[in-house]
């Protein structure tokens, strides 16, 4: 791992109204995060998480404040620019995965390459090879409808993967989970981290947070605590998991 920050975040703010009706989402965050490291962050809903991993991606502007990706400054770049960002250098994974219903499985993976500006052939190869590497090679031509929930969010982590990103970041990966698809997912962000792929994972479920190599606390929009982990097994966090069932 190295220590120059993939990721950095100086004085972040996103605020929402004004006067007595003024709501500071993000309320001054500082963050570096080091290449091939994960990193989660844990609070309440409400509490600002999902804003400021969208400030961090580029899918929304921040108020005030400066982050940077991979030594580039990215808060003061024009949509084209954004956009060029998030197709090339961000993989997002979402609660809901997003996917699209009328695409299959690899159909699903390899739009993300074809939108960055790879051949049909090269974004349908990585496509196959990454729906393999999380394990669905035998799932390819599947509809979401006819994905477990569990599978719908590895292709959406594949689909995450498909141009390469500096930066995944993933929100509530495991929220619409049962226990045991959420114990597969946390096996396959463990894999991502033994990987080398830099992560940043807002959750309010401590069994995803226990796979990171730093844990940060938010409230009200500000960082409040972090704690440096050794990272869970996973076999303690299917302990933990049958403890909660």
């Amino acid at each position: 791992m190295s220590d120059d920050p993939v990721l950095r975040a100086r004085g972040l703010r996103k605020e929402y109204g004004r006067d007595e009706g003024l709501v500071r989402a993000v309320d001054g965050v500082d963050l570096d995060v080091a290449a091939g490291e994960t990193v989660a962050v844990m609070g309440p809903s409400g509490c600002g998480k999902s804003t400021l991993l969208h400030l961090l991606g580029g899918l929304d502007r921040a108020t005030g404040g400066q982050v940077w990706l991979t030594g580039r400054r990215i808060d003061n770049l024009g949509e084209r620019g954004l956009a060029r960002l998030r197709r090339s250098a961000v993989g997002f994974v979402f609660q809901s995965f997003h996917l699209m219903e009328e695409l299959t499985a690899v159909e699903n993976v390899e739009l993300s390459g074809l939108l960055a500006g790879r051949s049909p052939r090269a974004a349908r190869r990585r496509a196959e090879e990454l729906l393999d590497r999380v394990g669905l090679a035998d799932r390819t031509r599947f509809l979401p409808s006819a994905l477990s929930g569990g599978q719908r969010q590895r292709v959406a982590v594949a689909r995450a993967l498909a141009n390469e990103p500096a930066l995944v970041l993933a929100d509530e990966p495991t929220g619409n989970l049962d226990s045991a698809a959420t114990l597969d997912v946390l096996q396959l962000f463990d894999s991502l981290h033994e990987a080398g792929q830099t992560l940043v994972i807002v959750t309010h479920d401590a069994r995803i947070a226990a796979t990171a190599d730093r844990l940060i606390s938010m409230r009200d929009g500000a960082f409040v605590d972090e704690t440096r982990l050794t990272g869970g097994t996973t076999g303690e966090l299917g302990a933990l998991l049958r403890l909660e069932d």
